[in-house]
């Protein structure tokens, strides 16, 4: 994919990057980085307000993979699952609603365990 972006998650423990495709949502909010926000954890996601305003995707999803770099419109959020969450059915992600599919955490997800809520996140082009 020629149009991809990397952006840089960080917060106190931890760092990671992900590559995301080339949508409507990725454009709105690559145009708003860097980022800087409260973060919020939901059993094994981690999510938090972007300021950024757009409407749901035609291929908004609830359940997605572990490391899929989702927007919740609902909440104007990143949300990032890395296993289950409370309503998830077995070790499915299962997100609050269906959110807009943004692309993919490098590298292990599981490094957002990492995320403490209330924790300083921080995302921007990388």
């Amino acid at each position: 994919m020629s149009n991809e972006t990397r952006i840089r998650i960080t917060w106190p423990a931890g760092h990671l990057t992900a590559t995301l495709g080339d949508t409507p949502t990725v454009k709105a909010l690559s145009a708003a980085l860097p980022i800087s926000a409260t973060a919020n954890t939901w059993g094994d996601e981690v999510y938090f307000g972007t300021g950024v305003n757009v409407p749901r995707e035609p291929d908004a999803r609830q359940v997605v993979d572990a490391g899929t770099v989702a927007f919740w419109t609902d909440g104007d959020a990143l949300a990032l699952p890395f296993g289950p969450t409370p309503i998830s059915r077995g070790d499915e992600c299962r997100l609050a609603s269906p959110c807009n599919l943004l692309g993919r955490i490098d590298g292990d997800p599981r490094l957002l365990a990492t995320v403490r809520d209330g924790d300083s996140i921080r995302v921007e082009l990388a």
